[in-house]
């Protein structure tokens, strides 16, 4: 019995050497993912960021250049998130590539649901922010077309199947 709680100690004690030695890791990494505004509320000094998920980020002034889109919201709601048809927006913006970031001006919610404006006056109709990953290279395939050199709108309901319509404003030229 004496032979068997020696044993026992003895595994017990190179175990914890084992753990103290080789297991345990005392190094300790900082993961801090801070959220990036992607829309903004207002404009100039005022102006608020508001972040892909609809996040209000009122600690992280939007830049007064105006880079960033704006949603039609004249002040931030008195609520940390979005909601409703800005939201949809505010989702629809942050999924935006971010080689198509500098020529969106804004967004609107109309009859078909959420549609983003470009620099360059071009509308670009999502309906809803279902499927934005292919709603956005949709579009940007659109906009890249060597063919199409003018149009007013590029409606996207149905990513594989981009309409275009119109001739009234030029494509962004490239940056």
């Amino acid at each position: 019995m004496k032979r068997l709680l020696l044993l026992f100690a003895a595994v017990a004690l190179a175990a914890g050497a084992i753990y103290l030695l080789v297991v345990r890791d005392t190094t300790v990494e900082a993961n801090v993912a801070v959220p990036r505004a992607t829309a903004a509320i207002g404009t100039g000094a005022e102006a608020v960021g508001v972040g892909p998920d609809g996040a209000i980020l009122d600690w992280q002034p939007a830049p007064e250049d105006g880079t960033l889109p704006e949603l039609p919201l004249a002040v931030p709601p008195d609520r940390p998130r979005l909601a409703g048809p800005v939201l949809q927006q505010a989702r629809v913006l942050g999924g935006a590539p971010a080689a198509l970031r500098p020529y969106l001006a804004g967004s609107l919610y109309g009859e078909s649901g959420v549609d983003v404006e470009l620099r360059s006056g071009i509308e670009l109709r999502f309906g809803d922010a279902s499927r934005l990953h292919d709603k956005w290279s949709a579009a940007a395939a659109v906009l890249a077309d060597p063919s199409i050199t003018a149009l007013d709108y590029v409606a996207l309901y149905v990513p594989g199947h981009a309409a275009v319509g119109g001739s009234s404003h030029a494509l962004p030229a490239a940056p």
